[in-house]
């Protein structure tokens, strides 16, 4: 591809992995409801766990007392632990009256959490009680958001792989791009597809109901997220065929990404040149400016959001970073392989945590920019350590060209902050 380096001699792709299964600092799965609830524009989420799971939410999403969200949560109180009540009639009573309140609701999904795994409270059964009562006005689907196992973007794997064995079968060729994006970039996405001649191209998840994809032979599907484990998987249980490529991170990974498809739809070079030249020299212009900063320095991964190897080969390829450390909660090699490929030779690769060891080996390399979660971030700075929040990186829209320089800007700015810091202190 013309403007893209060629890959290094020796990628991670074959590098040793550290895996380690230790205590571990993740956020919760409940909230990838966030941004799920405002992509799926008819559906509801109702967490069945207690009053912390509803403060949570409120807390994550920044809701105010008089909005009305597509999320709410079922409170489990101690009559329903101590097994006094029946949870199983509650939940059809509450799912019965928030239906008869909001009649646009059209997928309903049962979220279960910390409380009602611990009291192994069936919500499978119940989902598929609640869907013969409603059907065929609402579809009811069940998946955990327990934060007991599970990162916090596993929240979005879990309720797509529950999508996955009820999408309609279909016999057409077509592309199905998977992974929750915001609207905007994923029409920029939809509008490069168009472009290069390739229209048959459906969304999983779709912003409604009924525009639910159809799943079948002829189905080939590029993932947008590296955290779709778990769908990946019912996707390739249903017959559809997946097309590996790195992830679509700042221009090589979107040219990468979009290459990929062309391929496989028989796409002219010529035609992918002209279509993509125009956005890639916006990418490479964007991400130049914060390159500027971030040349050189060195940067460690904590593992958080499963992001962590394509937003590597990002920052070490495209901004002139060295890493330290890349550690991810887990490594899917199918989905992961080509970064991996990508990434120079030289980090360490971690899959999973043991936070006591990693922090070690954090204070050791004294890198001068830390990605981690939330918990890790304040007393990392306390010491002196320069941090980056691992979970803006989801909220905030950084897939595809035209958002490949706030990618770069959102690592670049926290160093440029450290550095005015030490500035206003020396003087």
């Amino acid at each position: 591809m013309i403007g893209t380096p060629p890959p290094p001699a020796r990628g991670c792709g074959q590098a040793p992995v550290l895996k380690e299964r230790g205590q571990r600092e993740v956020f919760c799965g409940l909230t990838g409801i966030i941004w799920l609830h405002r992509k799926m524009q008819d559906a509801f989420f109702l967490v069945v766990g207690s009053r912390t799971c509803a403060h949570l939410l409120q807390s994550a999403a920044g809701v105010m007392i008089f909005a009305e969200p597509r999320f709410a949560t079922a409170i489990l109180e101690e009559s329903d632990l101590a097994g006094m009540a029946d949870a199983q009639d509650e939940i059809d009573r509450e799912v019965a009256r928030l239906l008869e309140r909001r009649p646009d609701i059209r997928q309903l999904f049962l979220v279960g959490s910390c409380p009602s795994e611990v009291i192994k409270l069936d919500l499978a059964k119940a989902a598929e009680r609640l869907t013969r009562a409603h059907a065929p006005h609402v579809r009811v689907l069940n998946y955990s958001g327990s934060g007991i196992e599970t990162t916090f973007t596993e929240g979005e794997d879990a309720c797509l792989a529950a999508m996955v064995p009820v999408l309609p079968r279909t016999e057409a060729r077509e592309l199905l791009v998977v992974g929750a994006l915001p609207d905007v970039v994923e029409d920029q996405a939809l509008a490069l597809l168009a472009d290069l001649g390739i229209d048959r191209v459906r969304t999983l998840p779709a912003r409604r109901a009924d525009d639910a994809p159809g799943i079948g032979p002829g189905t080939v599907y590029a993932l947008a997220q590296p955290f779709l484990g778990e769908t990946h998987a019912a996707l390739a249980r249903r017959g559809a065929r997946h097309l590996p490529a790195p992830l679509p991170f700042g221009e090589e990974g979107t040219t990468a990404w979009l290459a990929a498809i062309a391929a496989e739809f028989g796409v002219d070079p010529a035609r992918f040149e002209a279509v993509t030249a125009a956005p890639r020299a916006r990418a490479r212009k964007s991400v130049a400016a914060a390159a500027r900063t971030l040349a050189g320095k060195r940067v460690f991964f904590f593992p958080d959001s499963q992001l962590e190897i394509p937003l590597a080969r990002f920052l070490t390829r495209e901004c002139g970073m060295e890493a330290v450390e890349v550690a991810s909660p887990f490594i899917h090699r199918d989905i992961l392989g080509p970064d991996l490929d990508l990434l120079p030779e030289g980090p360490v690769i971690a899959e999973g945590q043991d936070v006591d060891r990693q922090l070690d080996r954090a204070r050791a390399a004294r890198a001068d920019l830390n990605v981690c979660g939330l918990g890790l971030a304040n007393p990392l700075e306390a010491e002196g350590l320069t941090t980056k929040w691992a979970i803006e990186l989801v909220f905030t829209p950084v897939h595809f060209y035209e958002q490949a320089g706030d990618l770069a800007e959102l690592f670049a700015r926290p160093i440029r902050r450290k550095a005015r810091l030490r500035l206003e202190a020396a003087e």
